[in-house]
């Protein structure tokens, strides 16, 4: 570890993996900007931890500069952590709606090339920058009835591994986490429109992968040895062995 006052960026901050992930590196005592849509949560988490914080959305070009602009006006940056993403509707292709891929892939992917385009200069400028991006398992293995998100999420791992090509002999690394089965409190009630459908996911799932779980992926990654990259660190609950095979407990 280097005693250099370190300097990240992480989007999607307003809560789950995002906000976990602040409260972890604020702990070992980084300088973090929290970014994210929502202010009141974003303000919380700033009176709880210590971070500063800018409210932009990342499918805005604009707010995605604005947002870079006050970053690098306030210091160096050594790592961007992008987490912004979700997912919409469980839709086999032949339904598919078309609007919300559309809203999936401009989060999952253009989310990411936007906050990366805007903040790799600093990144570079910093001698030992980090780009950490928030995939998924969806991202690497297709199921039945997630197409969209599958495809989002794809994108978002092609992302990752061209960047790592482009930026060979760059001093920036590159970083994929692809989480299986994370239940927050968000995302599957973002993505299938009610509480109950979002507790079925999880029901008789013993244990399953929390933020600070992911949080904690992310962390690690981002505090190895600059010379030592993680490309890619899929994590799962116990439970869960692939992506279709999940051990469920009907008396849980």
């Amino acid at each position: 570890m280097t005693d250099q006052k370190l300097r990240a960026v992480v989007t999607g901050a307003s809560s789950g993996i995002g906000a976990a992930t602040v409260r972890q590196l604020r702990a070992l005592n980084w300088d973090v900007v929290a970014v994210a849509r929502r202010e009141d949560k974003l303000k919380a988490l700033a009176e709880e931890t210590g971070a500063t914080y800018i409210v932009a959305d990342m499918t805005s070009d604009d707010d995605v500069t604005r947002m870079a602009e006050e970053v690098r006006a306030q210091g160096p940056v050594h790592s961007l952590v992008a987490n912004a993403g979700f997912a919409l509707g469980t839709d086999e292709v032949k339904d598919a709606n078309v609007d919300d891929w559309k809203k999936m892939f401009d989060i999952n992917v253009l989310g990411v090339v936007r906050a990366v385009k805007a903040l790799l200069p600093a990144l570079v400028d910093s001698g030992r920058g980090d780009i950490c991006i928030m995939s998924s398992t969806a991202g690497h293995i297709a199921y039945e009835g997630g197409g969209g998100y599958v495809a989002a999420k794809h994108g978002t791992t092609s992302v990752a591994e061209t960047l790592r090509l482009e930026l060979a002999g760059q001093p920036v690394r590159v970083m994929e986490i692809a989480p299986g089965m994370v239940a927050t409190d968000e995302f599957s009630l973002k993505r299938l429109g009610s509480q109950e459908a979002a507790d079925k996911v999880y029901e008789g799932v013993e244990r399953p992968l929390t933020a600070e779980d992911v949080a904690d992926a992310v962390v690690y990654t981002l505090t190895r040895p600059h010379h030592f990259n993680v490309d890619l660190m899929v994590i799962r609950l116990i439970a869960q062995a692939a992506q279709h095979k999940v051990a469920r407990n009907s008396g849980l």
